[in-house]
C-alpha cells in the first residue's frame, strides 16, 4: 500500500551527525520515521502526529489480562519505592537511633543505589532468559525479608550491610516490572500507561510518608514503617505467583527463542552490547542525570523542612505527601501528552518549567507554602520521569526489553548514588540563618543549586539525544500507528 507522506533523509550515521539531525528534528513538528513494509523494503518519511485521544478510551483498550499485568507491575514498583523511601524520609529518626549524623545515614542510600545496578544486570537478564514471573517473585520476597532484617540491625555497621544487600534485590524490580506492565499494553496507550506506571515510584513515597505520619515522630517509630514495607513487598511477591507469564515471553519461547544454552544467551548479550554500545552509553548518561535530578530534589526535602524551616514531623510529612502527590499527577499527565508531542519534547519542557520553580520551592516559609511549591516542582520533575519507562522500552533492542531498561536505569542510579549524601554533606558543612534567627544546615541553597545544575545537564542530554521509533516490520497499512515508538534497528 503506497504512502502519501513526504519522504525524509535517512537516519544519520555516527554520533555527531546523529546529534545534529536529532537537534534539527526537535524543532520540526513532523517526525522522521523509519518504516519497513511487508516486502522488507525500508525507507524514511515524515509523519504528522495523530490528535490526542480521549484517555478513557485508551484505558478501555486494555483487556482484563492486560490490566492484571499492569497492576502487578505497578504494585511491584510501588512497593520497591516504599522500601527505598522508608529510609530517606526517616533520616532524622535513624540518625538519632544510631547516634549518627544525617550524612552518615545517607551512606545507606548511597550503598543501596550503588548496588542496584548489579541486581538490575542479574535479574534483568534472568527475566529475558527465564521469564518475568519468577525473578520478580524472588525479588519481592527477599526485599520483604531484608526489610525485617533492617529492623533487627543492632549496630550501624549491620544496618549498612543489610541496606547494601537490599540494593542488590531492589535493582531487579524496575526492568521486569516495566516490561511486564507495558509490553502487554496497546501501542497507542503506552504513553499514558507509562506515565501512570512511573508514578508507582511517587505513590510508594506517598504511602511511606503517610505511614511515617501515622506512626508519629518518636525515634523508634521508624521500625513500624519498615514492618509495613516488609508486608507490602511480600504481598506483591505472593500475588504474582498465580498470574501467568508474559504473553511476549511465551510466544518467544514457543518460537524456540528461549531454548538456548546460557552460553549462547551471554554471547548474544555481548553481541548486543557491541552493536548498541553507543545507545547504551547515551541511555546511561540520560539516566544518570535523571537520577541526580530526582534524588537531589526529593531525598532531603523532609530533612530540609525539619531543620531549616523548623517544621515538626507531622507538618513536614504532610508537605512531603502533597509534594509527591504533585509527582503522581504530573507524571501521568505529561506521560500521556508525550504520545502526541513526543518523548524528548515532553522531557525538555518539563525540565525547563521545573527549573523555573526552584526559587519558589526553597524560599517559602510554613507548611502551606512549602506544600504548594513542592507540589508544582515535583509535578514537572516527575512529569519528565513519566516519559522514561516507555522511552527506555522503545529504545531497547527487542530481545533485551527486560534487561536493557533496568540495566541502563540502574547504572545511572549507581553513578548518581552519592547524590543524597553529597547534598547532606555540603548542607551540614555550611550554615544559613533561618527565619527565627537561628543557624541551620544549608539544605535549601544546596538542593536548589544541585537541582539547577542537574537540570541543565539533563536538558543537554535530551536536546542532543536520539529517538528511535519502534515501527519495526509493520506493513504500510499500519503507517498511521503512533509515531513516537522506536525502530528495531538504527545506527548510533
Amino acid at each position: 500500500m503506497a504512502t502519501t507522506n513526504e519522504p525524509a533523509d535517512p537516519l544519520a550515521k555516527g554520533i555527531i551527525p546523529t546529534a545534529k539531525q536529532a537537534w534539527a528534528d526537535l524543532f520540526k513538528w513532523k517526525q522522521r520515521v523509519v518504516v519497513t513494509n511487508d516486502f522488507g523494503e525500508t525507507y524514511t518519511e515524515w509523519q504528522s502526529p495523530e490528535p490526542l485521544k480521549n484517555p478513557f478510551s485508551l484505558l478501555a483498550q486494555l483487556g482484563a489480562k492486560d490490566w492484571l499485568f499492569f497492576i502487578v507491575g505497578f504494585c511491584a514498583w510501588t512497593a520497591d519505592a516504599f522500601d527505598f523511601h522508608a529510609l530517606s524520609i526517616q533520616t532524622t529518626k535513624l540518625a538519632k537511633y544510631y547516634h549518627r549524623t544525617n550524612t552518615d545515614i545517607t551512606t545507606a542510600i548511597t550503598l543501596t543505589l550503588l548496588l542496584r545496578s548489579v541486581g538490575a544486570a542479574f535479574f534483568g537478564l534472568a527475566g529475558d532468559k527465564f521469564g518475568r514471573k519468577w525473578p520478580m517473585v524472588v525479588n519481592m520476597l527477599v526485599l520483604g525479608l531484608l526489610q525485617v532484617a533492617t529492623i533487627y540491625c543492632a549496630t550501624f555497621q549491620q544496618f549498612l550491610a543489610v541496606r547494601s544487600l537490599f540494593g542488590l534485590f531492589m535493582g531487579g524490580v524496575y526492568g521486569n516490572a516495566i516490561a511486564m506492565a507495558l509490553e502487554n499494553c496497546p501501542v497507542n496507550a503506552r504513553g499514558l500507561m507509562s506515565g501512570i506506571l512511573q508514578q508507582g515510584y511517587s505513590f510508594g513515597y506517598v504511602i511511606a510518608a503517610c505511614a511515617n505520619l501515622g506512626v508519629g515522630g518518636s525515634t523508634n517509630s521508624w521500625k513500624t514503617v519498615f514492618w509495613i514495607g516488609a508486608g507490602l513487598s511480600i504481598a506483591v511477591g505472593l500475588a504474582r505467583i498465580p498470574f501467568p507469564e508474559s504473553k511476549q515471553f511465551i510466544e518467544a519461547r514457543k518460537a524456540g527463542k528461549q531454548a538456548k544454552a546460557p552460553s549462547v544467551f551471554w554471547q548474544e548479550t555481548k553481541h548486543m552490547l557491541r552493536q548498541e554500545w553507543k545507545l547504551c552509553i547515551y541511555c546511561i548518561i540520560l539516566m544518570t542525570w535523571f537520577n541526580y535530578y530526582s534524588h537531589t530534589s526529593q531525598d532531603s526535602y523532609t530533612t530540609f523542612m525539619l531543620t531549616q524551616k523548623h517544621l515538626e514531623n507531622a507538618p513536614a510529612t504532610r508537605a512531603s505527601i502533597l509534594m509527591k502527590t504533585g509527582a503522581c499527577v504530573g507524571g501521568t499527565i505529561i506521560g500521556y501528552l508525550s504520545q502526541f508531542v513526543g518523548r524528548r519534547r515532553a522531557i525538555i519542557v518539563s525540565a525547563i518549567l521545573s527549573a523555573c520553580m526552584i526559587p519558589a520551592w526553597i524560599l517559602p516559609e510554613g507548611e502551606r507554602s512549602l506544600s504548594a511549591s513542592g507540589f508544582f516542582i515535583q509535578f514537572f520533575v516527575q512529569g519528565a520521569w513519566g516519559v522514561i519507562p516507555i522511552h527506555l522500552n522503545e529504545l531497547s533492542p527487542p530481545a533485551f526489553r527486560s534487561s536493557f531498561p533496568g540495566l541502563t536505569y540502574q547504572i545511572g542510579n549507581m553513578i548518581s548514588s552519592p547524590s543524597a549524601q553529597i547534598v547532606n554533606a555540603i548542607a551540614e558543612s555550611h550554615l544559613v540563618r533561618t527565619s527565627l534567627g537561628e543557624m541551620a544546615p544549608a539544605y535549601g541553597p544546596t538542593m536548589g543549586i544541585a537541582t539547577a545544575v542537574r537540570n541543565s545537564l539533563l536538558q543537554g542530554a535530551s536536546w542532543l539525544g536520539c529517538v528511535k521509533r519502534d515501527l519495526g516490520s509493520v506493513s504500510t497499512s499500519l503507517l498511521r500507528a503512533p509515531i513516537f515508538l522506536s525502530p528495531l534497528k538504527n545506527n548510533y
